[in-house]
C-alpha cells in the first residue's frame, strides 16, 4: 500500500526496514542491532505522526479503502448473524445491512451503512450512500427491535444520503425525518457508532440513539469537507481548512456535547489491527447495553429525549 500523503515517510520507512531484513536473510549477514534502531525510529514516527493528526487527516483516515466496514464488524463481534432485507414498500437498499445476531449471549438488531471493496462492490452498495427504502428498512427493523425487546446496534459510515433524482422521487428527506422522530420513540435500548465517515442527515437518519460513539479516527459532521468548502471559499481544495472550522473529529464532538465518548484505535486506524479495534467496540457495547437495559422504558425515552433536546443550547 502506498499510504497515505502523510504516511509516505511511514511507509518509507517499512519499505526500507524490510529491505534490509531480505538483505540479512539474503547474505546472512548480523545487522540485527541496525533492524533494530530502525524498527524504534519507525516507532517513534508513527506515535508522532498518529498522535497529533489534524481534522483533514483524521477525514482521510475514515475514507480509507482499507478501513473495516459495517460486515466486518459483524462477522468479528457477533454471531448468528440473519440478514433482513426490503422495507416492504419498494425495494432492498444494499447500501444499509440489518438483521439478528448475537453479541455473545445477548440477542440484538444490528444495523450499519455498507460500502464496497471495489467498483463492482461500490456500485451494487451505492458507496454507502442511502435510499429511502435503506432508511425504511433500517427504522422496520427498529420496530421490530421494540416488538421483540431487543437491543439495538447501529453502524454508521457514509458521506450522507443518496441525492439522486429517484431517491428525491421517493421521498429522501421525508424518510430521514420520519427515522429522526421514529428513533426518538422506538422504546428499546439503541447504541449507534461512527466506524469511518459520518455525514449529514445521511448519518443522522439512523443517528438518534441513547448513546453515540465515534472510533477515534472517524468523523461525524453536518456536511463533508468538500461540500463545506464549496459553499464558503468557492473552491473544494479548501477541504484541509473546512475540516478545521466544522469540528468534525472525536475531540471537538464531545466537547460540544453530541457524542458520548471516543473509542480508540490502534496507531495507524482501525485497518491497521482490525481485531484491536473490534475489541474496543465490544467493551463499549457491552457496557453501555449493561446500563441501558436496566432502565424501565419510561426513562430510557426520557433520557433520550432530554440526550437531543439540550444540543445546541448556549449558555
Amino acid at each position: 500500500m502506498a499510504g497515505l500523503d502523510f504516511e509516505k515517510p511511514i511507509v518509507e520507512l517499512e519499505k526500507k526496514i524490510q529491505e534490509l531484513k531480505h538483505f540479512i536473510s539474503d547474505k546472512k549477514i548480523d545487522l540485527s542491532s541496525e533492524v533494530r534502531k530502525l524498527e524504534d525510529k519507525l516507532d517513534h514516527l508513527k506515535k508522532d505522526t498518529y498522535t497529533s493528526l489534524s481534522p483533514w487527516q483524521r477525514v482521510q483516515i475514515a475514507r480509507h479503502p482499507q478501513r473495516p466496514y459495517t460486515l466486518d464488524y459483524i462477522n468479528l463481534l457477533m454471531t448468528d448473524f440473519l440478514e433482513a432485507h426490503g422495507d416492504r414498500l419498494f425495494a432492498d437498499d444494499k447500501a444499509i445491512i440489518s438483521g439478528f445476531a448475537r453479541l455473545d449471549k445477548q440477542k440484538i438488531i444490528v444495523i450499519g451503512h455498507q460500502k464496497g471493496r471495489d467498483t463492482k462492490e461500490n456500485l451494487k452498495r451505492n458507496f454507502g450512500c442511502a435510499h429511502p427504502e435503506g432508511y425504511r428498512k433500517a427504522i422496520r427493523m427498529m420496530h421490530l427491535a421494540e416488538e421483540f425487546n431487543l437491543p439495538v446496534v447501529i453502524f454508521i459510515d457514509t458521506p450522507g444520503a443518496y441525492p439522486g433524482i429517484g431517491a428525491e422521487e421517493r421521498g429522501q428527506s421525508q424518510a430521514i425525518a420520519t427515522n429522526l422522530r421514529e428513533m426518538a420513540l422506538v422504546a428499546t435500548p439503541i447504541i449507534s457508532v461512527v466506524i469511518g465517515e459520518g455525514g449529514s442527515g445521511g448519518a443522522l437518519g439512523v443517528g438518534v440513539a441513547d448513546r453515540v460513539y465515534v472510533l477515534e479516527n472517524s468523523y461525524y459532521s453536518v456536511i463533508s469537507p468538500e461540500g463545506c468548502a464549496a459553499i464558503l471559499w468557492k473552491n473544494g481544495s479548501k477541504a484541509p481548512e473546512a475540516a478545521a472550522v466544522l469540528k468534525l473529529t472525536g475531540e471537538d464532538l464531545i466537547k460540544l456535547k453530541v457524542i458520548d465518548g471516543i473509542i480508540p484505535e490502534p496507531l495507524g486506524g482501525a485497518h491497521s489491527s482490525i481485531e484491536e479495534t473490534a475489541h474496543n467496540i465490544k467493551e463499549v457495547l457491552t457496557r453501555e447495553f449493561k446500563e441501558l437495559t436496566a432502565l424501565k422504558k419510561e426513562e430510557l425515552l426520557k433520557l433520550r429525549y432530554k440526550k437531543f433536546r439540550s444540543m445546541g443550547i448556549v449558555a
